[in-house]
């Protein structure tokens, strides 16, 4: 469903110079995948997911989404991906459902069928409560439901979802990872940013550690369990990340 091969963004900053956000990253997902994407902070994992949602372009490489080159159609691409990220805001003045219906029309929805998936969206989000409630008297719980269905509400086959769980509860939290299942299930290719492990080590079926713009590593659990001797995610990033620090000095 997605091929990366070789994706390269530099910016320029006036006191650091270049900055390698993500430099030479190849990864791939199936459908059907949940795909992590684990590293630091400034390692380059939001670059990476901005990059593959087509909201910035790359200074070279290559993103293919179901067969279709990102750079040459963008418009069409964007029509397969739903991105969900912590500063996509909501407009406080709207309702949940008033926000479904809005993105709805902007995919070009047929209006029989965006009425049916914002019922559907609505029922399968436990928003039902809130729906018709401005989103500026929401609670964040309630809020990032809504940013969800959103994402979903033109059916994506490929799901970008950077950091979904970030500043919720427990109750909430859990609702979310099961929301994540559930996409796998329907066949979807999920790529999942997040700095929660124990999250990363229940949902996904490979991880790449992304450490200085660049994939260190790629593989399952178990693989990553054999390789570095630990059984924690916590102990085997630290290892890896630490590894790839010593090999650099």
């Amino acid at each position: 469903m997605l091929q990366v091969h070789g994706l390269i963004k530099h910016f320029t900053d006036k006191k650091r110079g270049v900055i390698k956000a993500v430099d030479g990253v190849d990864l791939e997902c199936k459908r059907g995948e949940i795909f992590g994407l684990l590293g630091l902070n400034g390692a380059g994992k939001t670059t990476t997911l901005r990059l593959l949602a087509t909201m910035l372009r790359p200074d070279r490489g290559s993103i293919t989404v179901g067969g279709i080159d990102a750079l040459k159609d963008p418009d069409h691409v964007r029509a397969q991906i739903g991105f969900l990220s912590g500063t996509t805001g909501l407009y406080p003045r709207l309702t949940p459902r008033e926000i479904l219906q809005y993105f709805g029309r902007l995919a070009h929805m047929d209006k029989a069928l965006l009425q049916l998936r914002t019922t559907e969206l609505i029922e399968q989000m436990g928003m039902a409560e809130f729906a018709d409630r401005r989103v500026d008297k929401l609670s964040s719980g309630q809020k990032q439901r809504t940013s969800i269905a959103r994402t979903l509400i033109h059916d994506p086959p490929l799901l970008v979802l950077d950091e979904p769980t970030i500043g919720l509860d427990v109750v909430t939290a859990r609702s979310i990872v099961e929301f994540i299942r559930t996409a796998r299930d329907q066949n979807k290719c999920v790529i999942l940013s997040t700095h929660v492990m124990h999250e990363a080590a229940r949902l996904c079926d490979r991880i790449a550690i992304l450490h200085e713009g660049r994939v260190r590593e790629v593989g399952t659990l178990d693989e990553f369990r054999q390789h570095y001797g630990q059984q924690d995610l916590d102990d085997i990033f630290v290892a890896a990340i630490g590894s790839h620090g010593r090999e650099a000095a």
